[in-house]
């Protein structure tokens, strides 16, 4: 486990004599604070993290990360200057129980903090990045990988310049591997987190225009997404999705193995036959070519994964498995448990309708993958669809495709939001008609509208960007017994 040595060796060079306690996580929210946590103050939008450092200590942390001088409230170590071993010593002789630990930059020093600790273990860490799919990937993965190795994860979104370096933090020397989620928002950011991490395998799902208002074109994406490729070793494996263009070209920007995945049986590991079992999972053949002039190696699966655009979330843990060295036997007792913590969330309302929670984010790409599902399933259809935020210039095209799709498969369209109404016009245009389409601008309306509507066998979809807090809608009509 990290201890306070190793975080001052970190940031100073000097290994301490005197700082043998144990550091079980970092943080940033002072109202998550776990006993021996370090508390890193970090300035936000709306509050500064320095003003909840007390909060922090009173929660039980026993050090914070600070670049204010809190001298008047709390003991300082101050590593603002460069120290000699002795004069580190001598300053950890006078401190007692918690303290801060005043750096120039906390970020940095959190940074800088799990990279050396990451370096001090013997772990093999497995990057994921794309524009959709990441975090249900890096589930799936990890749930494979745990049934051989002790396994870490990002918790929830831990997945960026902040995130990644938390939940470094949390290894110990008995991890065996890690599988960390990579988000992408500016050129450059991929590449600091493998800087940090280290990968040696390298998952890419797909490019699609999530974030393109910040990162730009697909082809800029591209570029970005494909600094986790960049980064991985000769020995280590580049797992890239062949049906997608843009991540196939990849495959020439790496130095490691290139192993392939998809619906082409040109690829490593590819899938065929697949079938929709609604909410029971997936049916299908999943074929692996391990020597070009050998016949591949088939067999049937049934995974608990929704939707048949899931069949790539399973592609791309199985080829993670296999790269690693894991058995059949393995992989597929991975891939049979992995529905805990995965996005979309099936609840009842009171009357029995069934609401398909996948609230969590929304893309183009990702509603047209719940779409599809919700074709799938028997019953009245209705899709509450709301904005799709951060598209830049797909914005209009990526609304109006999702409002085409919906024409095709629902029976009823409630859109929420200036941007759903571009969706609600394309389906309107497409052919739903009109007595079919309601458009309303807030949450509230869209609950009110629901609740005396739906019928026992409906299926209802909801789905919209996070800030949109469509969960609150599901919230509202889940029956709780």
């Amino acid at each position: 486990m990290l201890s306070l040595a190793d975080v001052l060796e970190a940031l100073t060079g000097i290994r301490p004599n005197r700082a043998k306690s144990l550091i079980t996580e970092g943080a940033i929210d002072s109202r998550q604070i776990a006993p021996g946590a370090l508390f890193i103050a970090l300035p936000g939008e709306h509050h500064d993290g320095h003003d909840f450092v007390g909060e922090a200590f009173q929660a039980g942390a026993g050090y914070a990360l600070v670049s204010r001088d809190l001298s008047s409230q709390f003991p300082i170590l101050d590593l603002r200057q460069p120290v000699l071993p002795e004069g580190l010593n001598d300053q950890l002789s006078r401190l007692e129980g918690a303290f801060c630990i005043q750096v120039m930059d906390p970020l940095d020093a959190l940074q800088q903090v799990a990279k050396f600790w990451r370096s001090k273990l013997d772990v093999q860490v497995i990057g994921i990045t794309g524009s959709v799919g990441k975090s249900t990937t890096k589930e799936v993965v990890a749930e494979v990988l745990s049934q051989r190795y002790l396994t870490l994860k990002n918790k929830g979104n831990l997945n960026n310049e902040i995130g990644l370096p938390l939940t470094l933090l949390s290894l110990t020397e008995e991890h065996e591997r890690a599988v960390l989620e990579m988000g992408f928002y500016i050129p450059g950011e991929i590449k600091l987190l493998c800087d940090i991490a280290v990968p040696r395998i390298g998952v890419v799902t797909n490019i699609g225009t999530v974030h393109a208002s910040r990162a730009g074109s697909q082809e800029e994406i591209a570029r970005g997404k494909s600094e986790l490729v960049q980064a991985l070793p000769e020995d280590g494996f580049a797992i890239l999705n062949y049906d997608d263009p843009l991540v196939r070209k990849m495959a020439d920007q790496t130095h490691a193995h290139v192993f392939f995945y998809g619906m082409d049986e040109m690829v490593d590991l590819w899938a065929d036959n697949v079938e929709s079992l609604g909410l029971e999972g997936i049916l299908f053949w999943m074929h692996y070519r391990q020597h070009k002039n050998r016949p591949a190696e088939i067999l049937q699966l049934r995974v608990p994964l929704i939707g048949r655009h899931s069949v790539q979330t399973v592609l791309r843990a199985a080829a993670v498995g296999l790269v690693d060295g894991l058995t059949w036997q393995e992989i597929v007792s991975g891939l049979r448990s992995a529905s805990n913590e995965l996005r979309l969330i099936a609840v009842r309302t009171k009357n029995g309708a069934l609401i398909l929670d996948d609230t969590y984010n929304a893309s183009p790409e990702s509603m047209l993958a719940a779409l599809n599902l919700l074709n799938d399933l028997d019953g009245r259809k209705v899709a509450v669809l709301g904005d799709m935020l951060e598209l830049g210039l797909y914005e209009q095209r990526g609304h109006e495709m999702v409002g085409i799709r919906a024409a095709e498969v629902v029976d009823e369209l409630v859109t929420l939001g200036e941007l759903g109404r571009i969706i609600a016009q394309a389906a309107l245009d497409a052919g739903l008609p009109p007595n079919k389409i309601t458009m309303l601008d807030q949450v509230e309306q869209v609950i009110q509208y629901l609740q005396p509507n739906l019928k026992p066998d409906d299926v209802v979809l909801v789905k919209g960007s996070n800030l949109r807090r469509m969960d609150r809608i599901v919230a509202a009509l889940e029956y709780q017994s």
